[in-house]
């Protein structure tokens, strides 16, 4: 199994990268988020792959961050979805997103992941919310229900906080352990001035 390819990044674009390792180009098929982190061609890149083996294929998929092939993964394991519908659901939404819609079992949000239908975004909520609630995420509305005001809070907290220097996961990091503390908060403002007390 290939975990991770290493070189000089050849070509990019926002399916595809190949990286030259050696003189040998592996073409590896990724998302939107991925492309958007690739250095530009010429520059040394790193890409954690997904060796995908079919009797009629074989298939390196590749993600900047571990959390993208974790989530990849996680998809890959419920039936109906297949590494072409995994890898455009990490192109429409961060990972963060894919398990906050999933914890909050928001059918409607995924379903408008191309190629994924009310049954299809009904699976992955049967068969991945536990896994993604044990990440720390919770629901955004006690009666099963998808608040779009909550969803909306916790968004405008994570950007102010990226803007204001940290990272993606930090500032995800940084907002979840907010509410944890203090579930009832929803209000951005006030989860960025604890975030940043923390």
């Amino acid at each position: 199994m290939i975990d991770y390819v290493s070189g000089s990044l050849a070509t990019k674009k926002p399916t595809q990268a190949v990286i030259d390792v050696g003189g040998i180009g592996y073409r590896i098929l990724i998302p939107t988020s991925t492309y958007e982190g690739l250095p530009e061609p010429g520059e040394d890149a790193v890409l954690l792959t997904h060796h995908h083996v079919r009797e009629d294929a074989v298939t390196l998929f590749g993600f900047i961050s571990a959390e993208e092939r974790r989530v990849f993964e996680l998809m890959l394991g419920v039936s109906g979805i297949g590494p072409k519908l995994a890898l455009a659901a990490l192109s429409a939404l961060r990972p963060s997103e894919i398990k906050q819609r999933i914890v909050d079992r928001d059918v409607a949000m995924l379903t408008r992941i191309p190629g994924v239908g009310k049954k299809t975004a009904e699976r992955l909520v049967i068969e991945l919310r536990d896994r993604f609630e044990k990440d720390g995420f919770e629901g955004g509305a006690s009666s099963g229900e998808t608040s779009a005001s909550d969803a909306n809070f916790r968004a405008d907290a994570m950007a102010a906080l990226e803007a204001l220097g940290l990272s993606r996961s930090a500032a995800e990091k940084a907002v979840l352990g907010v509410l944890r503390k203090d579930p009832a908060i929803r209000n951005a403002e006030e989860i960025i001035r604890l975030a940043l007390r923390s």
